[in-house]
């Protein structure tokens, strides 16, 4: 079975809201999706071509687990949390599986 993945990608237009909300992020958010979602492993990145641009990546073991952590009550409570404390912060989400994997040699 493939692994799959959970993207997320939010604009902080306010480049005042970064800092707080990167430690926001890496302090509670983070934390919080990858015990609740049950992910293998998740990572944060900052987009280099436009600055308010933030991704969210969760790894899972398959479509399945995916499956199960996206229509789960905590998915429900993440976004109402992502919501209270970042409500001008907009997102998209993606469910992703991974169709091929190289590595260099």
């Amino acid at each position: 079975m493939p692994a799959a993945y959970f993207v997320v990608r939010a604009t902080v237009a306010d480049a005042a809201k970064r800092a707080a909300f990167d430690a926001w992020y890496s302090r509670e958010h983070l934390p919080d999706a990858m015990k609740s979602f049950g992910a293998q492993r998740a990572w944060r990145c900052w987009s280099l071509s436009d600055p308010s641009l933030h991704q969210a990546t969760y790894q899972f073991a398959d479509q399945a687990a995916l499956e199960r952590a996206v229509n789960s009550d905590h998915m429900k409570r993440l976004v109402a949390d992502f919501n209270r404390d970042w409500p001008d912060v907009t997102r998209t989400r993606d469910l992703l599986l991974l169709a091929e994997e190289a590595m260099a040699t």
